[in-house]
C-alpha cells in the first residue's frame, strides 16, 4: 500500500501507522472466515473508523459492519475518566497499573474501553434494544450487523428530516430504549442525533464505548438527563414538546425503586 502524501511527514508517518493497524484487524475477521471483503469507510473519526464489509455466506447477511477502535490518544473520549468510574478491574496487576498510568495501564483501559462495547451491545441486543447486534470482536475491533442496504448506509437521525407524525413514533421508541437500557443497568452517556441511525422507519442507535453502569458510576443521573436533553432538542424542531428534566427524574426514580 503506497503511503498517502502529506506535506507534514510526522504526521504522514502516524496516520499510516494507524491504518496499517486498522487493516491489521480486518485481517482478522477475513481470517476467520466472517467476511470475504472490504468494501468501503463508512466512517473515519477520532474514535475509530467504521467499514462495509462483505459478509461471509454462512453469516447469514450480506453485509456487516467492522469498527476498528484507535488509540487512546486518538479518540474523542480522551478525558474518559467520568465514564470509566465504576468499572470495575478483578485482576489486581492490572488494577494498579491503570491507577498508576503506566504503558501497560492505558493498553488495559483501552482494552477494556474497546470490550466494554461489544458486552453492551451484546446485552442490550439480547434485551431486545434497536442496537446492531454484534458478531465478533478481536483485540481492537468489533464486528456487528450493518444498518442499511446494498445502496449505503442508513442515514443519521441528524440529518433526516421528518413528518410530526412520523416524530412522535421515533421519539417514543428512543424512550422506550432508554427506559429499557436503564432496566439493563446501561446508560449510553453520550447520546445524540449523531450516533442514532435511521432506517426502515425505525431508530438504531449506536456507539456505546462509553456507557455506563449506573448502579456504580456517581455521575450516572447527571449522564442520564444530559441523554434525554439532548433527544428532546432534537425533536423539538418538529414542534415536540417534552421535559427532559421530568422524564429523566422519573427514569431514574424507576431505576432507583426497581420498577423499570
Amino acid at each position: 500500500m503506497a503511503k498517502p502524501h502529506f506535506d507534514d511527514d510526522d504526521y504522514q508517518d502516524e496516520l499510516y501507522d494507524e491504518t496499517t493497524s486498522e487493516l491489521g484487524e480486518l485481517e482478522y475477521f477475513l481470517e476467520e472466515g466472517m467476511i470475504t471483503e472490504v468494501l468501503y469507510t463508512l466512517k473515519s473519526g477520532k474514535e475509530a473508523t467504521v467499514y462495509c464489509c462483505k459478509a461471509h455466506p454462512k453469516m447469514g447477511v450480506n453485509l456487516l459492519a467492522a469498527k476498528i477502535y484507535r488509540s487512546r490518544e486518538h479518540r474523542n473520549f480522551k478525558n474518559d475518566t467520568i465514564y470509566q468510574e465504576g468499572r470495575v478491574i478483578l485482576n489486581q496487576r492490572s488494577k494498579r497499573a491503570t491507577e498508576k498510568k503506566t504503558g501497560w495501564g492505558r493498553k488495559v483501559q483501552a482494552a477494556m474501553w474497546q470490550g466494554y462495547e461489544f458486552e453492551t451491545l451484546q446485552a442490550l441486543h439480547r434485551a431486545g434494544a434497536s442496537v446492531p447486534k454484534p458478531y465478533s470482536q478481536s483485540q481492537g475491533a468489533i464486528l456487528m450487523e450493518f444498518v442499511g442496504d446494498d445502496q449505503g448506509a442508513a442515514p443519521l437521525l441528524a440529518n433526516v428530516k421528518l413528518e410530526p407524525a412520523q416524530a412522535r413514533i421515533l421519539f417514543d421508541q428512543l424512550l422506550f430504549n432508554v427506559r429499557l437500557w436503564l432496566s439493563c443497568n446501561y446508560i449510553h452517556a453520550d447520546l445524540s442525533a449523531f450516533n442514532i441511525l435511521y432506517w426502515g422507519e425505525k431508530l438504531t442507535i449506536i456507539d456505546f464505548p462509553q456507557a455506563i453502569d449506573p448502579r456504580f458510576n456517581p455521575h450516572a443521573a447527571d449522564l442520564l438527563a444530559r441523554d434525554l436533553q439532548n433527544v428532546c432538542r432534537q425533536f423539538s424542531r418538529y414542534g415536540l414538546e417534552a421535559d427532559p428534566v421530568r422524564i429523566a427524574k422519573k427514569f431514574w426514580e424507576q431505576f432507583y425503586r426497581s420498577q423499570l
